[in-house]
């Protein structure tokens, strides 16, 4: 990312896409989509924006049909919707909260009976907030970022589950917090952490059934989630800490969704893609 002009702040997550200056970038001009993921259904959560909405643009640009789950970002949403179909492919939007496994069961339901399939999950949506004393995260945080950050994956796929088949796969984001230190972040860090191995076991269950699981451990990455829960300094630096000294793009981590949706990645299975601006880290 280059240099920012004193990004806004905004005050309530997930914040909202359409308000951030400067703007994500969505999918890299350059871009060009190969039929990668021609009429495959995807269904991904936290879609509206960020890394959500770039895997949805490029998905669609490979070929693919369309699901994104939201919270309550109607703006963000429907301009979402509107980049997928300038790509000739079909969005359903889906309003509720991940939190609740009778959202996540109703949810797949809409994509059965608007597509008749679905092929991708991509377990995506998450909550951070940043507590600098740890004796601060209450109870209420600390359910509802596991409820989000976790329980909500558990909840997708195993209503995924019941209508995949062999070739099928899981995409889970986890972090870069997941594989080292986050003091500000101690809840979210945890949750991570229970995406990595969440990843790992399910993966090795489902080897023999060819269903695969991976994921993508973002570093900073510039997205709405960053605007909504760090201060104004925090914003301002972003990613300046990174080998390369700036935080991703959006567009920047699409094509690791891409590729480990595709025929690409037909042999890799609980592993997990670093995209985080040159930091190593093992696992």
């Amino acid at each position: 990312m280059k240099t920012q002009k004193t990004p806004a702040k905004q005050n309530k997550q997930p914040g909202i896409e359409a308000k951030m200056n400067p703007a994500p970038e969505v999918i890299k001009e350059s871009y060009k989509g190969s039929g990668k993921l021609m009429d495959k259904v995807a269904l991904i959560t936290g879609g509206d924006s960020g890394i959500g909405r770039s895997a949805a643009v490029h998905f669609a640009r490979e070929g693919a049909q369309i699901a994104i789950v939201y919270f309550d970002e109607e703006e963000d949403a429907k301009d979402t919707r509107k980049m997928i179909t300038e790509e000739g492919r079909t969005c359903l939007l889906i309003k509720g909260d991940v939190k609740k496994p009778a959202f996540a069961k109703k949810a797949v339901e809409q994509v059965i009976k608007e597509f008749g399939k679905i092929n991708i999950l991509v377990n995506n949506a998450g909550i951070q907030v940043p507590q600098k004393d740890p004796k601060k995260i209450d109870d209420k945080q600390l359910e509802d970022t596991f409820r989000t950050n976790i329980f909500g994956y558990f909840y997708f796929a195993h209503e995924a589950l019941e209508h995949f088949q062999a070739g099928d796969c899981i995409i889970n984001t986890t972090s870069v917090t997941a594989y080292r230190s986050s003091p500000n972040l101690i809840d979210y860090s945890s949750t991570k952490g229970a995406i990595t191995s969440f990843t790992r076991s399910l993966a090795t269950n489902l080897a023999k059934s060819g269903i695969r699981v991976n994921a993508v451990a973002p570093g900073p990455v510039w997205t709405p989630l960053i605007v909504s829960t760090f201060d104004e300094k925090k914003i301002k630096s972003f990613g300046s800490e990174t080998a390369m000294e700036r935080a991703g793009q959006p567009s920047e981590l699409g094509p690791a969704y891409v590729f480990l949706a595709s025929e690409d990645a037909s042999f890799i299975t609980g592993q997990v893609i670093h995209v985080n601006g040159g930091e190593v880290v093992n696992g």
